[in-house]
């Protein structure tokens, strides 16, 4: 329980990747940058997880952005992954979805962290800000365009330029929240969600997110070409066949990622 970033496999599908700092307010050092760096990885290349869950430990930050103190000695550089940029996450390429627990306010690079995971359940006393401006700087771990992609674009500008949080339960209004929770029960709900998402076949899932993510980038024309491609892939695999003959049998699929 003294790691700085515990990462646990839940059943046979599901990766917890958790935040252990609260000490610093779960911020950002070079350990935890370069341990989420080396969970994204992990969960690309084993097969067997199917979704990932992104949390961190207390009630008091669900994440404090980057470690001034690690910024001040000059080591900003060691927050960033080759790979995955701040945190090891923020511009990580990936296919598994990823879901942020949360369960404290998550403001600045920790709202940016939330920002690049796909799903976020939150409870009662996250909040959620973008307070950069306050403070003569920006949120340049993606937060600047995210944020307008997640929830109405004019509410977006308001809190960027105004630098004011959001509740959770206003998040949830917006669409940023997913689902929102009872204090201390983030965790086991994206769990939850995680293993919902697991016992769907993994190949339809990661090519229906792929094509989704495109939306915002794309014209229809484009996006019916991508939805094409996308349902070969599916059509042509082994889970797409197991999905039909245990509908047909009238019993539980066994996906095999394949």
């Amino acid at each position: 329980m003294d790691e700085m970033l515990q990462v646990t496999r839940v059943g046979d599908h599901v990766l917890l990747v958790k935040i252990n700092r609260p000490e610093k307010r779960n911020a950002i050092n070079a350990a935890i940058a370069q341990g989420i760096g080396e969970a994204v990885k992990l969960s690309e290349e084993d097969p067997q997880i199917r979704a990932v869950v992104l949390s961190s430990t207390g009630d008091q930050s669900f994440c404090a952005g980057a470690d001034l103190a690690e910024v001040a000695s000059g080591n900003h550089a060691a927050l960033l992954t080759k790979e995955g940029g701040f945190a090891g996450i923020i511009e990580a390429q990936r296919t598994k979805p990823w879901i942020v627990a949360v369960d404290a306010p998550a403001y600045g690079g920790g709202l940016e962290i939330c920002l690049a995971c796909d799903l976020l359940v939150a409870s009662s006393r996250a909040s959620f800000g973008l307070p950069e401006v306050k403070r003569g700087i920006y949120a340049g771990a993606g937060g600047v365009f995210r944020l307008p992609r997640r929830i109405p674009p004019a509410i977006a500008y308001e809190m960027l330029v105004t630098g004011e949080s959001i509740s959770s339960s206003r998040a949830y209004e917006l669409g940023l929240v997913n689902r929102l929770v009872a204090p201390g029960e983030a965790d086991a709900e994206a769990l939850r969600m995680a293993q919902q998402i697991a016992e769907c076949a993994p190949i339809a899932v990661q090519q229906s997110l792929k094509v989704a993510k495109r939306a915002d980038d794309l014209d229809e024309t484009e996006l019916f070409a991508a939805m094409r491609e996308a349902g070969c892939l599916v059509r042509e695999s082994a889970d797409a066949k197991e999905g039909t003959k245990a509908f047909l049998a009238r019993r539980k699929p066994v996906w095999g990622g394949r």
